[in-house]
C-alpha cells in the first residue's frame, strides 16, 4: 500500500509540473500557429483588409407626425426646449433630418455650432454632413469615417478617432522605439482603412473578344491549315515562325507567321464564348494564382483560378496591373452559374491583399451566398500550421502556372495586350478540353462527347471552334429574346 500511495503522489507531481509548463509555454513561448494569427506584429497590419464598415443612411422624418407619436406613446406632450443659460438659437434654423424649428433644438456644445434635435435626436451643425443618404461609419467605435485620399478607382476612407479602440490596441504593439521618434507610427497601420471602389467591377464585360480578326472565308488556304497552325502553336508550343517554317518543312505550306496570328486570334474568337460559358464541375475548393508576363518588355499579370479538385481553369484574366479590378473580374469568371457557395467553400490564396478586398466586394453585392474568407498561404516555407495544411492546393496552381510560362517563353514576350488575351484563351481550351493530364489517367480534364468523333488534333480544333460558333449563335438568340421580351413590356 506505501508503493501504491508514492506512486500517486509522485503522478499528482508529475501532474502539476505539466499544467505549470503548459501554462508558462502560453505566456512566454508563442507556438506558430498562435504567433500566425495576425503575426503578433504591427509592421504585418499593412497587408491586413479590415473588416466592413457600418453604414448609416439618412432617412427624412417629420417632426410633427414625431410629436404626434410622442404623445401617442407616453400620453403627454414633447415640450420645447427650456433655456436657462440665456442663449439662444437662430430663429432660421430647422433640423435637417425631422424639420423641426428652433424651439426643439440644444445648443449642443457651448456656441460652437453644434446642434441636437430633442424631437428626433440628430445631431448636426451648420456644416454638416447629416443630409448625406450614406455614412461610413467605423465599426470599432462608431465615428464617421473621413476621406483621406482618391485614387484612380477608389477613394481610402479613414477612421481619425485616436481614441477608437483598434487604434488603441494597434498603438500598443507598437515599437517604443519608433514612438520617441518623429512620424514614427507612420512606418505601421494603425487606424481602421476601408477602400470604396468608385468602378462597379460586376457590370464590366466579361466576354469581351479580341478585335481585328481575320474571317473564316478562306481565300488561299483552308480550315485543315488554321487547326494545323493551332495545333502547331499551341499544342506543341511552337513560335509564330517556328510554326511558319514547321508547315513548309512538313507539308510544303507556304504561310507567313502574320497569318498564323490572325488565325489564332480569329480562332480565340469563336473559341472563347464556349470555354468561358461551359458548365465546369465547380468543387468547394478554389486555388488562385497570379503571375507575370511581358508586353513589350512592361510586365502585364496573369490571374489564374482552379478547381482543386478536377484541376480545370475556371477564371483567367489579362490585366496591365495587379489592381483588386482584374482579381473581381476572374473571380466573376470562376463563379458562374453558383446561385450560391458551397457550405465548406474555401478559396486559397497567397498573402496579396487584392483577394481579400475581392471578397469585400463580393459580400456587398450579393449578401450571404457569396461571402466567404481567404485562406492565405504564406512565404515559401511551412511556417504556420494554415500554410502547412493547404500549402499542396497553393503548389497545383504554383504548378499550373509553370505549364503556361513554358508556352508563354517561346513568344519572348507579347506586342499588345490583345495577342496576350488570344493566346490565353486558346491556352486554357487546350487545357481543359484537348490536353492530356497524368493525374487524370492521360485523359483531358473535360469530355466533350463530340471531340470524340476527331481522330486527330486538326479536327479536334475544327469541332471546337464549331461548338464556339454554336455557343454565339445561342447568346444571340437569348439576347435578341430578351430585347423582344422587353419592348414588349
Amino acid at each position: 500500500m506505501d508503493i501504491i500511495l508514492y506512486l500517486l503522489s509522485v503522478i499528482q507531481y508529475l501532474y502539476q509540473q505539466n499544467c505549470w509548463l503548459i501554462s508558462f509555454i502560453c505566456r512566454y513561448i508563442p507556438l506558430k500557429q498562435w504567433a500566425f494569427d495576425d503575426s503578433h506584429s504591427p509592421k504585418y497590419q499593412k497587408f491586413k483588409i479590415d473588416e466592413l464598415p457600418r453604414i448609416k443612411s439618412f432617412f427624412k422624418q417629420d417632426w410633427q407626425f414625431l410629436l404626434e407619436y410622442y404623445l401617442w406613446r407616453y400620453g403627454k406632450p414633447l415640450k420645447p426646449v427650456q433655456r436657462r443659460n440665456g442663449k439662444s438659437i437662430p430663429e432660421d434654423l430647422v433640423c435637417p433630418r425631422c424639420g423641426a424649428p428652433h424651439l426643439f433644438l440644444y445648443d449642443n456644445n457651448g456656441g460652437n455650432g453644434q446642434y441636437q434635435c430633442k424631437v428626433c435626436g440628430q445631431t448636426f451643425s451648420s456644416a454638416d454632413l447629416a443630409t448625406t443618404p450614406v455614412r461610413l461609419l467605423c465599426p470599432h467605435c462608431g465615428k464617421a469615417l473621413v476621406p483621406k485620399k482618391k485614387r484612380k478607382h477608389f477613394i481610402l476612407h479613414k477612421c481619425v478617432n485616436l481614441q477608437c479602440p483598434y487604434y488603441l490596441h494597434n498603438l500598443k504593439n507598437v515599437d517604443k522605439a519608433d514612438l520617441k521618434v518623429d512620424y514614427g507610427k507612420n512606418k505601421y497601420k494603425l487606424h481602421y482603412i476601408y477602400r470604396q471602389f468608385t468602378i462597379d467591377f460586376f457590370r464590366m464585360e466579361l466576354n469581351s473578344l479580341p478585335k481585328n480578326a481575320s474571317s473564316l472565308k478562306f481565300s488561299k488556304h483552308n480550315a485543315h491549315v488554321m487547326s494545323l497552325c493551332l495545333t502547331l502553336h499551341i499544342n506543341l508550343a511552337l513560335s509564330l515562325r517556328r510554326t511558319s517554317q514547321a508547315l513548309q518543312d512538313l507539308y510544303n505550306i507556304h504561310i507567313s507567321h502574320q497569318q498564323i496570328a490572325n488565325y489564332c486570334k480569329t480562332a480565340a474568337v469563336c473559341v472563347k464564348p464556349f470555354v468561358d460559358h461551359y458548365p465546369y464541375r465547380k468543387g468547394d475548393a478554389f486555388v488562385a494564382d497570379e503571375t507575370y508576363i511581358k508586353i513589350r518588355g512592361i510586365k502585364t499579370y496573369v490571374w489564374l483560378i482552379m478547381n482543386a479538385a478536377c484541376r480545370s481553369i475556371i477564371g483567367y484574366q489579362v490585366s496591365g496591373n495587379r489592381g483588386v479590378g482584374p482579381c473581381i473580374l476572374a473571380m466573376r469568371m470562376a463563379f458562374q452559374g453558383l446561385k450560391k457557395l458551397p457550405e465548406n467553400f474555401k478559396f486559397i490564396a497567397d498573402g496579396y491583399s487584392a483577394y481579400p478586398l475581392a471578397t469585400m466586394e463580393f459580400t456587398k453585392k450579393f449578401g450571404k451566398d457569396f461571402t466567404f474568407r481567404i485562406t492565405q498561404v504564406l512565404g515559401l516555407t511551412n511556417d504556420d500550421a494554415v500554410s502547412k495544411e493547404y500549402r499542396p492546393f497553393k503548389q497545383i496552381v504554383e504548378r499550373l502556372n509553370r505549364t503556361y510560362k513554358a508556352s508563354y517563353r517561346k513568344t519572348n514576350g507579347f506586342d499588345n495586350i490583345e495577342g496576350a488575351n488570344y493566346d490565353l484563351t486558346l491556352w486554357v481550351a487546350y487545357y481543359n478540353f484537348l490536353r492530356p493530364h497524368k493525374h487524370n489517367r492521360y485523359k483531358v480534364l473535360n469530355e466533350v462527347e463530340i471531340l470524340h468523333s476527331a481522330d486527330n488534333m486538326p479536327g479536334k480544333w475544327q469541332l471546337l471552334i464549331f461548338l464556339g460558333q454554336q455557343t454565339i449563335l445561342n447568346m444571340q438568340k437569348n439576347g435578341a429574346a430578351a430585347q423582344e421580351r422587353s419592348c414588349c413590356q
